[in-house]
């Protein structure tokens, strides 16, 4: 099962997300794109899709798609070990997940900044990112 995370290019958190997700995935079962990237307006997703707001997190797993907070707690259930220990917030009620997901999507160029390019991973990182050339997958129902 392949697993793409989509996520802000030019804000510091994502990015950092990113770089984080990275160091723990050993198996490297995930890849990523930005959501300013071609790849995720194919997708339906990113500033020209015809979403009403583009999401902050997308996580791709097989043939599902999740947003905000449950592609966080997704992300952290795939990735094993000791994070998937998060997973548990899934039964928090999503409304009431979102609520705080929100407040940090809202302020998170305020409060974490935010770059003026995407971000670039290293040349031994590239493999990993569909946006560096890797073509499109198929289009996913959100959940």
């Amino acid at each position: 099962m392949r697993q793409i995370v989509l996520f802000d290019g030019v804000c510091n958190l994502c990015s950092a997300a990113v770089q984080w997700i990275i160091r723990r995935d050993r198996t490297g079962q995930f890849r990523f794109a930005s959501l300013q990237s071609n790849l995720a307006r194919e997708l339906g997703f990113g500033p020209s899709s015809k979403a009403p707001d583009p999401e902050s997190l997308v996580y791709l797993r097989g043939s599902r798609s999740f947003t905000r907070s449950t592609a966080a707690l997704y992300i952290a259930k795939d990735l094993g070990g000791w994070t998937q220990l998060a997973f548990a917030f899934i039964l928090i009620p999503r409304p009431l997940r979102d609520l705080l997901y929100d407040v940090v999507a809202r302020r998170r160029y305020q409060w974490f900044g935010k770059r003026a390019t995407c971000w670039m991973p290293t040349p031994q990182l590239q493999a990993r990112f569909l946006d560096q050339g890797e073509a499109a997958p198929q289009a996913h129902p959100r959940t």
